[in-house]
């Protein structure tokens, strides 16, 4: 689906943004480039900042204006951090993938643009006016401006996480801290059962739990444990910890009683 979205930079005077920005493309499954009368291009510092992204840069297409940029699509979106005279409908970065994705929902064979302007002045208000939504990053009011590279970078990443999720995939990858799927496994209630009474046998034999006056501390550490979702690699090290513990008191009481 995101094959059809084209990212399109205007008039960029740095060849390193171009490279960031392919960099951010390419991270997030964007692959049209297309660049309007850049200042520099193709670059050895467009290809440096890439950093791997050489074939979205190699299949760039570079035009004269934004009309030819523009010419094929049947949605625009171009980005603003100015407010400009007459009143134009303003989405986030959210919010545009969304219409990005509800239009080629509509027309899967259809083009939409996400338009990035110059550096340092972004896009004219003529510019803006060939755009059928202006996007607003709700940046730091006091320093609202981004980075070329970190703008791309935030709109493909939204564009990314809505078609993952619209596509009904997984959006995190759950941490693998071991070969060994059985540790991951969750503990069963037994388990815990075990666990709480290995607990609560050390907490009285360490005097921070009296059995005489509980004061609710088990049930407490329940709901805490239970919050948790504990699996049985990580059962086995609080497990071995209330096993070192009880040695530890061991050793102490038998060295007391040498003496």
């Amino acid at each position: 689906m995101l094959d059809n979205v084209r990212v399109v930079l205007v008039n960029t005077s740095h060849p390193g943004n171009i490279g960031g920005a392919a960099r951010a493309m390419k991270n997030m499954g964007v692959s049209q480039l297309v660049l309007v009368d850049p200042r520099r291009f193709p670059d050895q510092q467009a290809s440096a900042r890439a950093a791997g992204a050489d074939d979205i840069l190699q299949n760039a297409r570079v035009v004269a204006t934004l009309e030819e940029a523009l010419a094929d699509c049947v949605l625009v979106l171009g980005t603003s951090a100015r407010d400009r005279r007459i009143p134009w409908p303003v989405v986030d970065p959210r919010e545009a993938a969304d219409k990005v994705l509800d239009q080629l929902a509509e027309l899967p064979d259809c083009q939409v643009a996400l338009v990035f302007g110059r550096e340092d002045a972004g896009l004219t208000s003529e510019e803006l006016q060939r755009c059928q939504f202006h996007v607003h990053i709700p940046s730091n009011p006091d320093f609202s401006s981004l980075n070329l590279g970190a703008a791309v970078q935030v709109l493909s990443y939204e564009l990314r996480m809505q078609s993952l999720q619209r596509q009904g995939q997984p959006t995190s990858k759950q941490k693998v801290e071991t070969a060994n799927s059985q540790n991951e496994m969750p503990v069963t209630g037994d388990e815990m059962e075990q666990y709480f009474v290995h607990l609560q046998q050390v907490l009285v034999e360490i005097d921070f739990l009296d059995p005489q006056q509980p004061r609710h501390l088990m049930p407490r550490l329940r709901r805490l444990y239970g919050r948790m979702g504990i699996n049985r690699m990580e059962m086995n090290i609080l497990r071995g910890i209330l096993t070192q513990t009880q040695k530890a008191i061991g050793m102490k009481s038998a060295g007391e009683r040498r003496r």
